[in-house]
């Protein structure tokens, strides 16, 4: 499992992943589920996946592998004139590497599914993001849906949902995503640190901001251990029930 938020707000777009995967509860280890192409000037795509191993691999090799390849008849990830155009390429690409993971039915693909969200900007357009599903349709970030989440969501949802205000700095947002981060990673042993973290500010068509936070980092430290005081304190000041 895994846990992964792409959040915007006025200023750009900020990009969280974890990057724990397991096969059993004794057999962890460290993978990338954050991956970004950028054409400094003209665009910053980013995709973070979650779901089968095997099939996000196989996602990323392939949009990485044809975006060498030059083609007026299939333009690729960094030749598209759109994000629409960016998200429905991914989500056709998705569907073929799960189609052709399982070529004996679609019953038993679902062990193959993955979920994708892709973010960034294109000159000539706003940033935005994408959630795309294993069958490759997708949804578009909205002012009422400012975000999305995939993988292990539920419990880090409700502090993004109270506390999210798209006028946000990116410090103050990159506290509130550790919050939830901290809320899930407590909650579920499949979603752990490192996390990698990347921002991006509107208009800059460049990636300047992509750091890892690793464990023991004093940052995430303090926002853990505080976060857990203020519910204590939030609770106590709470009046009593009575009966």
């Amino acid at each position: 499992m895994t846990y992964c938020i792409g959040l915007r707000l006025n200023s750009g777009l900020i990009f969280m992943s974890d990057t724990r995967t397991n096969a059993g509860v004794d057999n962890f280890s460290i993978t990338k589920k954050m991956f970004t192409w950028n054409v400094e000037g003209d665009r910053v795509i980013t995709i973070m996946t979650a779901g089968n191993l095997a099939t996000t691999q196989a996602l990323i090799s392939l949009l990485d592998e044809r975006s060498k390849i030059t083609s007026e008849r299939n333009p690729t990830i960094l030749e598209l004139p759109t994000m629409f155009q960016i998200a429905r390429l991914v989500g056709t690409t998705l569907k073929e590497v799960i189609d052709d993971s399982n070529p004996a039915g679609p019953e038993a693909s679902t062990k193959f599914k993955a979920s994708v969200i892709v973010g960034g900007q294109i000159n000539g357009g706003d940033p935005t993001l994408f959630m795309i599903y294993p069958e490759g349709n997708f949804i578009e970030v909205t002012d009422d849906n400012p975000f999305f989440q995939i993988g292990e969501a539920k419990y880090g949802k409700p502090i993004l949902v109270r506390a999210y205000d798209r006028a946000m700095s990116f410090e103050d947002t990159i506290k509130l995503m550790l919050v939830s981060f901290d809320s899930t990673i407590k909650a579920n042993l499949s979603v752990g640190l490192p996390l990698d973290l990347q921002v991006y500010e509107a208009g800059s068509f460049a990636v300047s901001n992509k750091p890892r936070i690793e464990l023991g980092d004093a940052y995430y430290e303090a926002v853990s251990s505080g976060w857990g005081d203020a519910l204590r304190t939030a609770l106590d000041q709470l009046p009593s029930y009575k009966g």
